[in-house]
């Protein structure tokens, strides 16, 4: 089955930077595009950045561009979000999704806190 598993969230001071990590199992990676999205408390789940399935191709939330950069390594079924110049109002829980057919897949997530 699809598993997704988000690591890398921590708390960090406004300024500063993580890289999150996906680690992708149960459907063929190197064929799907992958996204990243984020939740912050009391707001809805937000699109934060996408990535073909060749990595050739990326696209992102205005709220991050500039800042964030999500790319890929087929070898290793994983998808990352490097993060510089973190905002407080970058303060979510972040989580990996797929496609497949129809079905929508998430990961359980990872926190990211930004503050002083």
């Amino acid at each position: 089955q699809v598993q997704l598993v988000e690591s890398g969230g921590d708390l960090v001071q406004p300024g500063g930077s993580l890289r999150l990590s996906c680690a992708a199992s149960g459907f063929t990676f190197r064929n799907s595009a992958m996204r990243w999205y984020r939740q912050a408390p009391g707001k809805e789940r937000e699109f934060v950045a996408r990535i073909t399935s060749a990595g050739d191709s990326t696209n992102y939330a205005d709220s991050v561009k500039g800042r964030f950069t999500i790319s890929r390594d087929n070898a290793k079924n994983t998808v990352y979000l490097q993060m510089n110049g973190l905002k407080p109002e970058d303060t979510a829980v972040y989580y990996c999704n797929t496609i497949q057919w129809t079905d929508n897949y998430w990961g359980q997530g990872t926190q990211v806190t930004v503050s002083s």
